[in-house]
């Protein structure tokens, strides 16, 4: 097979096994365990910010500043963003701004009317595109490599894309929507390898900024939507649930991080 055809089935292949295998982890996840299971959710994407993308772009940096610039711009966009998405929604219907009852309850899923997972679609969009450059990349140096990287990033992938479905579905999303969301979302895989087979080097500049917009967008859905919800529950039975489920995400991606370097 030639070089294109392999960079193609490894963007189409890596994009729906690894939302296959997230689907097949979350897809039977009852209504009752979802808000249970965001605090995974914060632990994969805090994982994946700090684990993974952020030290990625620190490594490939020659001015690691200039990624911490972009990180701190990447929050500030989203927070205005989805300032934007709540002023829209305010406008067009009630919301829990404006009515404190609106969408309250405890134990019951904690709708954001989408917000947080449209951060997430988007930030794992640019992750997706990014990582289709690499595979683009791997595969032109050769096959075998191609191979390899194809694989760890499928593996990567995968609690990373079990925690934003939970995400979505915690978002007021239905398991059929959030699973149309994510596989929209990793089209962004084959494109980016498509196009990085053609114009690599007019595409290298866009790596790093890339991983810096997906940095700040995990960081920002985890720390701004997601954790503020988890405080309207403070028994203590809950924060320590909250903060083994949390550690749990964080440690699920430091495994197969860990994994892939040893088999490298």
């Amino acid at each position: 097979m030639s070089t294109l055809t392999w960079i193609i089935l490894a963007g189409l292949l890596g994009g729906l096994l690894s939302i296959l295998f997230a689907a097949i982890l979350t897809f039977n996840t009852r209504s009752s365990w979802v808000s249970m299971l965001v605090s995974y959710a914060i632990g994969a994407l805090l994982g994946a910010a700090f684990l993974n993308t952020l030290p990625e772009a620190l490594e490939l940096s020659e001015n690691p500043k200039q990624i911490t610039i972009i990180v701190l711009l990447g929050i500030l966009i989203f927070f205005i963003l989805e300032k934007l998405v709540l002023w829209r929604h305010c406008h067009m219907d009630e919301c829990e701004v404006h009515d404190p009852e609106h969408g309250r309850s405890i134990y019951k899923i904690q709708s954001d009317h989408g917000r947080s997972g449209m951060m997430i679609i988007l930030g794992d969009t640019f992750h997706n595109f990014v990582d289709g450059i690499l595979i683009a990349a791997a595969f032109m140096v050769d096959i075998q490599l191609g191979i390899v990287t194809a694989i760890a990033i499928i593996a990567h992938e995968v609690p990373q894309e079990a925690g934003d479905f939970i995400i979505l579905l915690n978002s007021g999303y239905s398991r059929t929507h959030a699973l149309l969301l994510n596989l929209l979302s990793s089209v962004a895989t084959l494109v980016g390898g498509v196009l990085a087979y053609f114009m690599l080097h007019q595409l290298n500049h866009l790596v790093l900024p890339m991983l810096a917009i997906a940095t700040a967008c995990m960081i920002y859905v985890a720390m701004a939507d997601l954790i503020p919800g988890l405080h309207k529950r403070p028994e203590l039975a809950a924060t320590v649930q909250q903060v083994v489920l949390i550690s749990f995400g964080i440690g699920s991606i430091w495994l197969v991080e860990t994994m892939l370097k040893h088999s490298h």
